[in-house]
């Protein structure tokens, strides 16, 4: 029983939450429906609710809410809440998400808002993160004839810092960030296999990047993607995926939790890259103190 319990749990998350409730809607009470169709009418709105409160506007008890999120394979409330939000997040506009946050932030103390968010989202991460994963990434990049490194519109930034600090350690990595949508495949032209291509993108998730996973997979080069969950469409494409959370600020979202993920993965592969790095570093600051690339404090 605890067997079919677990598999239950893990199909529930691998499905949109909208898809779930439907397959479940046969088995729910009255009480039940009527949370089900305020959820498929309201979901904007439901999925930064406290279970108290959806209990108020579906006109339930809290009590009857908690039961629901568990008939529908989920953890708790709160999981359920999480895949509400992971399914919504790639469609709001830029305006529907600043409408959302008014509701749920309080704007006397933002910068608390803010801050215990990123540190929730690090925690959920580090919870969630499967080693194993990790460490296949890390080998693959090391053992890399090529690494290309793509992440367009709010993940370029992450790119650009992953390819900023490969490129201290490697003479063979390749960073492509925003540019029109016919030069992503010309920056990919030498693409091959045995070359790696590490794809970064939370939502909303970039077509350009998703289109270089597919022409990555076409050429038979392995692909590492970075993104947010299960639900993520960079899921079909990786073959080695890493996980972590981010959060929808206003019309904007945290990455605080994946710039981490991104840290966690330079230091391992410096750990483990075929050079000498002391050595390197050590001509670096040569260089560096030469020319006065750093102010002199």
């Amino acid at each position: 029983m605890a067997a079919l319990d677990r598999s239950r749990k893990e199909l529930t998350l691998e499905k949109d939450i909208l898809t779930v409730i439907a397959e479940a809607s046969g088995n729910f009470s009255k009480s039940q429906k009527k949370i089900s169709q305020y959820i498929i009418e309201n979901y904007d709105k439901a999925a930064f609710m406290t279970a108290v409160r959806l209990a108020h506007f579906v006109g339930v008890s809290e009590s009857t809410v908690v039961r629901f999120a568990g008939e529908l394979g989920y953890d708790s409330y709160p999981q359920m809440r999480r895949a509400l939000q992971d399914m919504i997040r790639n469609k709001l506009t830029s305006v529907q998400r600043i409408k959302v946050a008014k509701d749920i932030m309080d704007s006397s103390d933002i910068l608390t808002h803010v801050l215990s968010s990123d540190i929730d989202k690090i925690r959920q991460t580090m919870e969630e993160a499967d080693s194993g994963e990790f460490a296949q990434a890390v080998e693959a990049i090391v053992q890399a004839k090529n690494i290309y490194i793509i992440g367009m519109r709010s993940s370029s930034f992450l790119a650009s810092f992953m390819g900023f600090n490969f490129g201290l350690i490697f003479n063979n990595s390749r960073l492509i960030t925003e540019c029109p949508d016919n030069e992503v495949f010309e920056r990919l032209l030498m693409l091959s296999e045995g070359d790696v291509l590490i794809a970064i993108s939370f939502p909303r998730y970039s077509k350009r990047t998703l289109k270089a996973m597919q022409y990555a997979r076409d050429v038979g080069a392995k692909i590492i993607g970075i993104t947010d969950g299960q639900l993520s469409p960079l899921v079909n494409l990786a073959d080695i995926l890493l996980f972590s959370r981010s959060d929808m600020i206003s019309f904007l979202d945290t990455l605080v939790a994946p710039h981490s993920l991104v840290n966690a993965l330079i230091v391992a592969v410096s750990e483990k890259a075929p050079v000498d790095l002391y050595a390197r570093f050590e001509r670096l600051e040569q260089i560096w103190d030469e020319y006065g690339v750093y102010e002199q404090i």
